[in-house]
């Protein structure tokens, strides 16, 4: 019987923006608009590099990351696209998604372009239905122009868009908060991502982070906890900490990363997991331009911990970990967690599932403590083993 070819997603990273968000620390280059031209051949380039080595796979998702992916032009990406489509095997049903801001995304005949040359996903950085709030942190557009958008993406012939939405502003009321989810909810997307703000160091919102006043963390809180259940009630099923969809809407090429499925990335900046390597690109436009594909980082399977990534990333999701796949996987016992999760199971943290267990809303607020309690008692329980190896008593583990 003919084996299966495993799935591969391609993340195309777009450097490029008309400004930088206050709050932003992606590698992301405003005013550099002389280098696109230049800058879509290297990706190109490299894209016909890469493609034999995809041909043992299946490519099921592409996504146009950012920077402002739609900032480029419908024709570049258009050629980006078919680069891809011609060299890797790309499924006829693959998801390929597009970031765009709302204030490039309103040209319905650019829109029109995109979605006939194979884009079917478009993800809209809306962050807040408040213009002040918009301002407050370096947003361009207005959410008048979110709703342009969705009209124009609709009309364009586009069934699945995503909006990402940011709680934790600054000076942002619980008010404000319900209003933005009401707002957007109203547009009918498919999708919606709810990030916390995180003031990155060097930033210009961190360096004004003692002149503004920013939402505390039980308010913060509170403003997820509502996330949460308006979205559900309004039919957005909760898959991710952060990201909620309608039935059959969740992003298949995000659930790559949690699910720990393989990805190649092209452009500075952007990182693979692929080959059994992972590695990234340093952030280096010119040099990426000019041919000089440099590591940033690299670390082989004989070296990577993918247990305690498990246990990271699948407690990130509504699946949650499961027990058996854990052991047999791993060949580490779960027993250890397991105390651990039964007792977050009686603070309201955790739950169990028909296959092992995942967080509850309240444990996703604190899953970091929660994760790196469970990693730790898998590490005591591998220094107990090698300790047993050592002494000869193999019974013990």
């Amino acid at each position: 019987m003919k084996k299966e070819k495993a799935p591969l997603g391609l993340y195309i990273h777009i450097p490029f923006c008309r400004q930088k968000c206050a709050y932003c620390d992606f590698y992301s280059l405003p005013s550099r608009e002389d280098k696109m031209d230049a800058y879509t051949d290297a990706l190109i380039r490299h894209i016909r590099e890469v493609a034999p080595r995809t041909e043992s796979h299946r490519v099921d998702t592409v996504y146009f990351g950012g920077g402002t992916p739609s900032y480029l032009g419908a024709e570049r990406l258009r050629s980006i696209l078919r680069a891809v489509m011609k060299g890797c095997p790309v499924t006829r049903d693959a998801e390929i998604t597009l970031e765009a801001n709302p204030d490039s995304a309103c040209d319905i005949k650019a829109l029109r372009t995109l979605r006939r040359a194979g884009f079917n996903r478009l993800s809209l950085g809306v962050q807040s239905a408040d213009d002040g709030l918009l301002r407050a942190i370096g947003r361009i557009h207005t959410f008048a122009q979110v709703q342009q958008s969705v009209t124009a993406a609709r009309k364009a012939g586009f069934r699945n868009i995503s909006m990402d939405l940011i709680y934790g502003l600054p000076g942002q009321t619980m008010q404000q908060w319900e209003d933005t989810l009401s707002a957007v909810i109203a547009l009918a997307p498919e999708h919606i991502s709810c990030y916390g703000l995180k003031l990155e160091p060097g930033t210009p919102l961190y360096e004004r982070r003692l002149e503004e006043t920013f939402p505390d963390d039980d308010a913060q809180a509170d403003m997820y906890l509502y996330a949460v259940t308006a979205l559900e009630q309004n039919g957005y099923g909760q898959y991710e900490i952060s990201n909620f969809a309608k039935p059959g809407y969740e992003s298949r090429h995000n659930l790559k990363y949690w699910r720990m499925q393989e990805y190649a990335g092209f452009g500075p900046g952007a990182h693979s997991d692929f080959g059994g390597v992972r590695y990234a690109y340093v952030r280096d436009l010119d040099g990426y331009i000019g041919g000089r594909l440099i590591l940033s980082e690299s670390e082989s399977d004989a070296t990577l911990t993918r247990d305690y990534e498990y246990v990271m990333l699948s407690l990130r999701t509504a699946e949650g970990i499961d027990r058996r796949y854990f052991e047999t996987t791993y060949r580490q016992r779960f027993q250890p967690m397991e105390e651990l999760l039964v007792q977050y199971e009686r603070a309201g943290l955790a739950c169990r599932t028909e296959n092992g267990w995942r967080l509850t809303p309240r444990g996703f607020l604190v899953s970091n403590s929660i994760i790196v309690a469970l990693e730790d008692a898998l590490a005591q329980q591998k220094l107990r083993r090698e300790q047993a190896v050592a002494s000869g008593n193999y019974r013990v583990f």
